[in-house]
């Protein structure tokens, strides 16, 4: 399926709002890209319009290249016209500017969530409930068998106090909120991140975000630190795979990491089942609309509910 009635076509570069003349998420460069967020599987460099949040622009002025792009920042709450389509952004939970894209056309609602998530994260701002009749969602984790742990569950995964761990964690999103989780349960333990995440880290404290204590990676002080925790990005992870007395844990959300480690921290920033079932039972759509997942289990357990499900989009083995 490629179309989503008449408002969204499915083209090469991403997806293409036809009376609106914008892509939404686009991975090629377009000539106008509403940007639910700052992952890269959501923004393509050189686009030459770019609509995002404030923090959204500037996670992006740190990972892509946008001499190019002109950018036109969008608050929460604040409504665009682009042709017969009014936009407006709500938070999506997903990550620090993470934005819901509510299109109005027609007199009818539609809303694309981009990824996100309902589980309470200070890095980021909280999802918004935002009422609409079609509902465009993420379907990463819609398995019934996904139900990520309340945070402190979760990092229960970690050593003890008298040993050190290496966490391999994405450099943005998913570092920011382990740094923060750990200042949280363990204030105790010092936590170390490498440059590559210090970056994002610092974006993040500019937006008015508290990490928590965190230092720059230096080898010879985390060494000697008892209980210390090292954040890596998965492209460095596996270099520390013989670093010996360490415990080398993996955040994801999914049962099993696909890099090698002693064991899973099972922190998600997406949405688990419960709360997709949630989201749809809330927002009062009578169609739902699926994306960046596999959707099939959604739609054979909606069956006889009143809401239709379509599959618009499906990745056998979507994003950890």
């Amino acid at each position: 399926m490629n179309r989503i009635g008449a408002l969204l076509e499915k083209r090469k570069e991403g997806w293409y709002c036809l009376p609106g003349d914008f892509f939404l998420d686009a991975t090629r460069a377009v000539h106008r890209a509403v940007v639910s967020h700052a992952h890269s599987d959501h923004a393509a460099p050189h686009s030459r319009e770019v609509y995002c949040t404030a923090p959204t622009r500037d996670l992006l002025l740190q990972r892509l290249p946008t001499n190019r792009s002109e950018f036109h920042i969008t608050a929460y709450g604040e409504t665009r016209s682009f042709g017969p389509v009014s936009v407006t952004f709500f938070p999506a939970g997903h990550m620090l500017g993470s934005a819901q894209v509510l299109m109005e056309w027609e007199g009818e609602r539609y809303l694309y969530t981009g990824d996100f998530k309902l589980q309470p994260d200070p890095t980021c701002e909280p999802f918004t409930l935002v009422p609409c009749d079609h509902l465009i969602t993420e379907t990463t984790f819609a398995q019934p068998e996904y139900d990520h742990p309340h945070p402190e569950e979760a990092l229960a995964q970690l050593p003890p106090l008298t040993d050190t761990a290496v966490v391999g964690a994405y450099s943005l999103g998913k570092a920011q909120r382990v740094t923060r989780l750990i200042h949280d349960y363990f204030p105790e333990r010092k936590v170390f991140v490498h440059p590559e995440i210090v970056r994002f880290h610092k974006v993040y404290e500019s937006h008015g975000i508290a990490l928590g204590e965190w230092l720059p990676y230096q080898r010879t002080e985390f060494r000697r630190e008892a209980g210390a925790v090292l954040i890596l990005p998965p492209s460095i992870f596996g270099r520390f795979d013989r670093m010996p007395g360490v415990r080398r844990l993996f955040a994801t959300g999914w049962k099993r990491a696909y890099m090698r480690c002693d064991g899973v921290l099972p922190v998600s920033d997406h949405a688990d089942w419960n709360d997709l079932l949630r989201l749809i039972n809330t927002c009062g759509a009578h169609t739902i609309h699926t994306l960046h997942g596999d959707g099939i289990t959604l739609q054979r357990y909606l069956e006889g509910s009143g809401k239709t499900v379509l599959i618009a989009e499906h990745h056998a083995q979507p994003a950890p």
